[in-house]
């Protein structure tokens, strides 16, 4: 099935209802599909074709819905891009995405505009609000779209024709786009309903505080096929208090955060006085809680946590910790499985596998790997790495852990160098090959520290050339000049010699462990 008929099926059997709530802004689902349709439509009309690809670029806003939707009706795949990039960034994965079209909010014009040369195989830029701008060259989204409402059947596609490709960075520094398909989507969106929130009905409202282009897009999707209301905040950046009061006066049933972002909504002055009575399900992800964290958000969210673990390969997700898990007072194995990744989901499968890929027994300790519908059909244009990852049939996820006899997933570390901080991956490869341009810079290694609000904080380890300096402040700019202003080290430490081992490689593990040896973590 096509994943756009979660859509299709919401306009037709509730077209009144609220579909998206933006400030001011409320578009109901028969409009929502109206204009999907439309700007589908309008692609077509420009050359493109089921099978090609189109890259969205925006903050959250509801025209980043309907242009992932109408690329689905299309039978395109739809590239959402993080928002937070660096301009460089993100023409690396137009480029490489091969995407006809970049559709983009007006924040974003003038930066892409002026490096129009790095993806030269994109005929179209699309932009939102582009009034007055053709002079760039520019397609005006509205004009796009048209003025007659466009009937449209969505495309009829295979289970594993590709809906999305989520760019991950890699441990080389170069993204690679996992390949999402409507079965993927599809499975993940069931199983939402089987184990995320059972109970799901036809009155949810979700909160959009995290970015769409990432989790929050995912839980779009069966929040869109029960007819939800899709409420996004006007504010671009996260406001606590304001995802508060939008919890309170919406009604919010559920949201996807970040573990950073539950530290700030507990933090909220008097947090006590909003009304949240009406949440399901908190779901929370994507990087380390921290063991007191978890305490007390059990104790100001009672009965909604739901914890996630999974990867853009495998989204939305691979096993989870439901409400009924979540046992601030429980026993001691109750108490000791709070710092598990929970079970699997109900139609995945986990296993702990050795250097061999043998399969390792309860309490041995392994790389986690998994199967299902949810895995992704692998990356775009890198065979190699798709070949490696799914080796044996298996998603391989790089990280370590172990299942206890009740098959409760624990995650001990990662296998490979990513850092997680405040729910976004950072692989210090890309940081690394940007501070070694420096002439001063002899060696460089980056590792994330422990950090109260972040999870993880980033940090530069730099030997210098000899007789050669270099402040601070400038690798910092110097990261900022060329990659996401977040994965610019916190803090540059200067030492005379990298541990390294027999063979030269620097020992990043005995790095981190001067950091974190003292510090209970949950990964």
């Amino acid at each position: 099935m096509n994943i756009a008929k979660l859509l299709t099926r919401s306009a037709a059997s509730s077209p009144a209802r609220p579909a998206i709530i933006h400030g001011q802004r409320q578009i109901d689902y028969d409009t929502f599909d109206a204009r999907a349709n439309r700007l589908a439509a309008g692609l077509r009309r420009l050359g493109i074709r089921a099978g090609d690809n189109v890259s969205v670029l925006m903050y959250n806003r509801p025209e980043m819905l309907e242009a992932m939707f109408a690329c689905f009706k299309l039978g395109c795949a739809a590239v959402p891009l993080n928002f937070r990039l660096h301009p460089n960034e993100v023409a690396y994965i137009v480029d490489n995405s091969e995407s006809r079209a970049l559709i983009m909010s007006p924040e974003f014009v003038e930066p892409m505009t002026a490096i129009r040369e790095r993806f030269p195989g994109t005929q179209h830029l699309i932009a939102v609000e582009a009034c007055g701008q053709a002079a760039t060259g520019l397609l005006d989204y509205e004009q796009l779209l048209g003025a007659e409402r466009d009937t449209f059947d969505d495309a009829d596609v295979a289970p594993d024709d590709v809906a999305w490709i989520f760019y991950t960075s890699g441990t080389t520094g170069a993204p690679k786009g996992a390949m999402l398909t409507h079965r993927n989507l599809l499975a993940m969106t069931m199983n939402y309903y089987a184990d995320i929130c059972p109970g799901f009905g036809f009155d949810e409202v979700v909160l959009h505080a995290a970015p769409l282009s990432h989790g929050s897009g995912c839980y779009a999707l069966p929040n869109i096929g029960k007819a939800a209301a899709n409420v996004i905040p006007a504010a671009v950046s996260f406001d606590a208090g304001a995802v508060l009061q939008a919890i309170e006066s919406h009604r919010v049933t559920n949201m996807f955060v970040a573990p950073t972002m539950v530290r700030m909504l507990m933090d909220t002055p008097n947090f006590e006085r909003y009304d949240l009575s009406s949440m399901k399900a908190l779901c929370y992800g994507g990087a380390p809680m921290m063991v007191e964290d978890m305490a007390e958000a059990m104790a100001k969210f009672s009965g909604c946590l739901v914890q996630l673990y999974g990867q853009a390969e495998a989204p939305m997700t691979i096993s989870y910790l439901p409400h009924q898990g979540h046992v601030p007072d429980g026993s001691p194995e109750q108490i000791r499985r709070l710092a598990s990744a929970g079970i699997a989901r109900t139609d995945c499968e986990v296993v702990i596998l050795d250097e061999a890929d043998r399969e390792l027994s309860p309490g041995e300790m392994g790389e986690i790997a998994t199967r299902s519908d949810l895995v992704m059909k692998g990356y775009w244009k890198n065979p190699e790495a798709t070949t490696e990852t799914l080796r044996g049939g298996w998603l391989h996820t790089g990280d370590m852990g172990y299942l206890d006899d009740l098959g409760y997933l624990f995650i001990m570390d990662r296998s490979k160098d990513m850092i997680i901080s405040g729910g976004e991956n950072i692989y210090p490869r890309e940081i690394e090959e940007v501070i070694i341009q420096h002439a001063a810079v002899r060696e460089v290694a980056v590792v994330g520290i422990p950090d109260p609000v972040w999870g993880e904080a980033v940090i530069a380890i730099v030997s210098l050339v000899p007789g050669r300096t270099v402040e601070e402040a400038e690798l910092v700019d110097l990261c900022r000049s060329q990659i996401a202003s977040y994965k610019k080290p916190r803090r540059v430490e200067y030492v005379d010699e990298l541990p390294v081992n027999n063979y030269g490689k620097i020992l990043k593990r005995e790095l981190r462990d001067r950091y974190w040896k003292d510090t209970e973590r949950k990964v």
